[in-house]
């Protein structure tokens, strides 16, 4: 009976301790993970307080040293740095990239919405401008006085007049506008299948506009002319 009881007991105090050492090392971990976390929102709270471009900035700083280091190395070899910088350049990398520098020689990107055009243009004919003239501003400003600023009650009718050399340089532009608008035109496919029923080009386009106004009215008698049934 003695044994048996000492036994049992002895059972119970090792699972005690078995208890005792599973929370202790569960304490353990909840401290490491508060810890953890307290590290993190540190972290978070420094990322935003830097630049939201930092990352950015970073790689290309990081970028710009390598790259000194690498033509310093092949300066001190002998070497021709950007021979050996393309050596380790795809061929598809070196395509992306000659892409991305068209793409930036020619940044318009075509028609997408009159506003854009008119952006365009504005920003064409701005760059167009000559220099200013800071003398001619100042000799306006007196000129005109009040009115040289406009409003609502200002007539600026007869007050100012342009210069021969200004009509030209319009009209010039009017011109290159006309002459570049003629040699663009959009692709259109052309429908081998399709059935011909003009004589010439001008033919052609006229019987496309009929048939983008009327063709819904006309369908019926255009098949009844087709088949030999029509009244």
């Amino acid at each position: 009976m003695a044994e048996t009881a000492a036994g049992s007991s002895k059972s119970f105090a090792e699972k005690q301790r078995e208890r005792m050492a599973r929370l202790k090392e569960l304490h353990t971990k909840r401290n490491e993970a508060r810890a953890s976390n307290h590290q993190e929102v540190i972290a978070e709270d420094e990322r935003k307080k830097l630049p939201a471009n930092w990352e950015a900035r970073q790689r290309q700083a990081e970028w710009l040293i390598a790259d000194v280091k690498a033509r310093t190395d092949a300066q001190e070899k002998g070497l021709d740095y950007t021979r050996v910088k393309m050596l380790n350049v795809s061929a598809a990398e070196a395509d992306r990239v000659d892409k991305l520098k068209a793409k930036k020689r020619n940044a318009d990107p075509g028609f997408s919405d009159y506003e854009a055009q008119t952006a365009r243009q504005y920003n064409r004919l701005v760059k167009a401008m000559p220099a200013r003239d800071l003398a001619k501003y100042e000799e306006q400003k007196e000129k005109y006085g009040d009115a040289f600023y406009g409003g609502p009650n200002v007539v600026l009718q007869g007050l100012h007049k342009d210069t021969p050399g200004a009509i030209d340089n319009m009209v010039k532009d009017l011109e290159g506008q006309i002459a570049k608008r003629k040699k663009f035109s959009r692709r259109r496919t052309h429908n081998d299948d399709a059935d011909i029923d003009y004589i010439n080009e001008k033919n052609a386009r006229f019987n496309k506009k009929l048939e983008r106004f009327y063709g819904e009215h006309t369908a019926e008698i255009k098949q009844n002319l087709e088949r030999g049934t029509a009244i």
